[in-house]
């Protein structure tokens, strides 16, 4: 069956719970692939910064690329994130290429236009695929993590039976498909200090962005915002085109249009993630769909994994599991 509830990842006895399996791998595990920065200009004249980081061992067919995967991170994440490094070593020591991009605003600099990114938002990433098909590439696989599995859903979803035959496969990680479940979520008093700490790395860039947009903001707009909710409503979702949070949740929400996607798609989300509610996930629906399995761990945090003994030069269960479903036939 396409909805599969697993204990196959066992975490440490030291990482008693979602929030510990979380933390630990974002503070302490620090993995740093040989990445080489392209930075590309975008159709309406802003640019985003892209990581490739290529096979070990190639093929010795003349001219024919390794298949190559396309990693998407979470919210105010980056192509550095640890989740994103782990799996970039696990799969270029097995003869994938891969491209890790950063959204705009989140390789360092400030993007030039007005609009960041979102948790619906799929332009840049068709962008990016374009990109990478013009180089050459025929065997394309996509890949996300929280946010970033969000949007890779929804460009699944978008593209539907007229997906680029290229593209392959799509894994995604710790999703939340339901954005306003998730977004009330964080706002529980034990998850109120990963809500402060995307805040905290948000406001900045609203401030630098009212520098170059000042008829656009209102920095006295910031007092209202305490939950994700209200940024979402003041600013991502005028930003975007979106009426404000609600309309922004409905519309960005890659729970809504599953059975659109025709490709073979993994969703794995832990039951245990203290940031997206398993259960606002679309278990009965996915359970009857040909080419999407939901994978439910009962441990794992967000974008955690740490195996209880590390074994494949330190891969994740999350790792492992992804290699496994894009090696599979």
């Amino acid at each position: 069956m396409p909805l599969i509830r697993t204990n196959t990842h066992q975490p440490p006895a030291w990482l008693p719970n979602g929030h510990y399996q979380s933390i630990y791998p974002a503070l302490f595990r620090k993995i740093k692939p040989l990445y080489r920065r392209e930075r590309v200009t975008t159709p309406d004249d802003d640019f985003l910064d892209i990581d490739w980081s290529f096979a070990v061992k190639r093929e010795s067919i003349i001219d024919q690329k390794p298949p190559l995967v396309i990693l998407s991170h979470g919210l105010e994440g980056s192509s550095t994130r640890q989740y994103i490094t782990g799996m970039v070593q696990l799969l270029t020591n097995n003869g994938y290429d891969c491209l890790a991009w950063n959204y705009r605003s989140c390789s360092g600099e400030l993007n030039q236009q007005l609009r960041f990114y979102h948790s619906g938002e799929t332009t840049d990433l068709e962008f990016i695929i374009q990109h990478a098909l013009a180089k050459g590439y025929t065997d394309v696989q996509l890949m996300g993590f929280s946010l970033g599995g969000n949007v890779t859903l929804k460009y699944v979803e978008d593209c539907g039976k007229n997906i680029n035959p290229a593209i392959k496969k799509a894994v995604v990680f710790s999703v939340p498909m339901d954005l306003l479940a998730c977004s009330r979520n964080i706002e529980k008093p034990e998850n109120k200090i990963y809500l402060w700490r995307f805040l905290q790395s948000l406001k900045p860039k609203i401030e630098a962005k009212a520098s170059q947009y000042p008829e656009h903001f209102a920095l006295d707009q910031w007092k209202q915002v305490k939950t994700f909710w209200d940024f979402d409503h003041v600013y991502t979702g005028p930003l975007h085109g979106f009426e404000g949070a609600e309309d922004y949740y409905h519309r960005s929400s890659s729970k809504y249009l599953v059975e659109n996607i025709t490709i073979p798609t993994l969703i794995a989300n832990a039951e245990n993630d203290p940031l997206v509610p398993y259960q606002s996930l679309p278990m009965e629906v996915i359970a009857d769909l040909p080419n999407v399995w939901l994978e439910l761990t009962q441990q794992g945090g967000h974008c955690g994994y740490r195996p209880r003994t590390l074994t494949h030069k330190g891969a994740y269960w999350s790792e492992l599991r992804a290699l496994s479903f894009l090696q599979e036939a």
